[in-house]
């Protein structure tokens, strides 16, 4: 399998992931926000966790990120300086962090919920986690995976599709 055919393969399994961890946060900030008065957490007063605000930015961030990748990867585009390896390097290492930022503090904050699975929100909370795990790694592995292969092969101002003929390409950067 070629090697944009990987990445758009990853792409669309962080993009899955993205939006079930969406959906989690929505849910996860939905009941934070709509606390019967008789909820035991909290007291039953409405609050919102900002870590929960940040892993819902983040995925959907991803999903808007990873149709504008695969666009450029799959249509063979070359001529706009976002459309650099280098460009989408930059992109995936602020969204990296985003994730890891978002998986490590939220894990922090529930490192152990086995004790309370038979609730729904510590089942919820659970799956968040693992997700938000699970996206990263699969992140780093886009972003380990490009950059090696942008070093590997001077490509960081090339096209970031991949496939490219020093002949036939449109665009050529200056090195």
């Amino acid at each position: 399998m070629a090697f944009h055919h990987t990445r758009i393969v990853l792409y669309v399994i962080l993009w899955l992931f993205s939006l079930v961890l969406l959906g989690l946060t929505a849910d996860r900030l939905y009941y934070t926000t709509h606390l019967k008065r008789n909820d035991p957490l909290h007291d039953g007063i409405n609050f919102y966790d900002p870590i929960i605000v940040e892993l819902m930015v983040t995925s959907a961030l991803m999903l808007f990120w990873i149709p504008y990748i695969v666009h450029v990867i799959h249509g063979v585009h070359e001529k706009r300086v976002l459309y650099r390896f280098r460009g989408e390097i930059i992109g995936l290492f602020v969204l990296w962090v985003m994730w890891l930022v978002g998986a490590a503090y939220a894990t922090s904050l529930w490192p152990d919920l086995s004790w309370c699975h038979q609730y729904r929100p510590c089942r919820i909370l659970t799956t968040l986690v693992a997700f938000a795990w699970m996206g990263w790694i699969i992140l780093t592995i886009i972003l380990l995976a490009t950059v090696l292969f942008a070093w590997s092969n001077r490509a960081f101002n090339e096209p970031l599709h991949g496939r490219w003929n020093p002949r036939a390409s449109v665009f050529r950067s200056r090195a």
